[in-house]
């Protein structure tokens, strides 16, 4: 049995999240649709996460398993010839049989991209979070550090999320201007059910003055949601990289 492993970037924004579901395009689907065409066979895919609706991926990594044995490149090429245009096969690799893309996932690195400008710029419309109000981002970064190390964080989990144990551990934490794009990266061991966007929008809302700086360990330590800020819209989240 082959097991191929697979490195995608794809535009989240047409899409309802990873995860197949029944009336609902989703990537996974379109990706099974890909691999049924080229393997002639259907093959069950093994997602790193369940990025929701609208999100987007810079890095995703999924693995299947077919008898046949086919050469990575010519996998690569195959399904980017039949996939939308808005879903990329970066790489193919032939793994170790009893690899598995979200068991064996020892981390992951998110980034949240914000157009910081009065003006909203249409070439990132979908792509980035268009936030007029002035940011500062010198100030977010002190504050983003108070997200390191390993808590619980359910004051950073949405209602729907189905995980046994909040506790993560955020191993780097930041936030950068480029110009009028503001970026927040974080890389963990995990992430609960909207963490990233809670966390964005923690942020903001400290910018704004509705949450106090120096606040975020006293709402990680409340573990109550209704302590933190607000949900980040979807469309800024990347799934940047994941890690074995």
């Amino acid at each position: 049995m082959n097991n191929y492993k697979l490195i995608l970037a794809y535009d989240g924004t047409p899409y309802h999240g990873w995860q197949m579901q029944d009336n609902a395009i989703t990537i996974q689907q379109c990706l099974s649709d890909a691999i049924e065409r080229i393997f002639g066979e259907k093959c069950t895919i093994y997602g790193s996460s369940r990025t929701d609706k609208g999100v987007h991926a810079e890095g995703f990594c999924c693995n299947f398993r077919s008898e046949k044995d086919r050469d990575c490149e010519k996998i690569a090429y195959g399904l980017n010839a039949v996939l939308p245009e808005s879903i990329c096969v970066l790489e193919c690799h032939k793994v170790g049989e009893d690899f598995n893309a979200r068991f064996d996932a020892r981390g992951k690195q998110y980034t949240y991209k914000i157009w910081n400008s009065r003006r909203r710029n249409p070439f990132l419309l979908d792509k980035a979070l268009h936030h007029p109000v002035p940011i500062d981002a010198q100030m977010l970064n002190e504050q983003a550090k108070d997200y390191i190390g390993t808590h619980d964080f359910s004051a950073f989990c949405a209602a729907g999320g189905t995980t046994v144990s909040n506790v993560r551990t955020i191993f780097d934490c930041s936030v950068e201007r480029q110009g009028d794009m503001v970026i927040f990266k974080v890389k963990g061991d995990g992430f609960l059910y909207n963490m990233v966007r809670i966390m964005v929008g923690t942020l903001l809302d400290i910018n704004s003055g509705k949450i106090q700086k120096g606040s975020i360990p006293e709402i990680i330590e409340s573990r109550s949601r209704l302590s933190a800020g607000i949900t980040a819209k979807a469309h800024g989240l990347y799934l940047s990289e994941v890690y074995y």
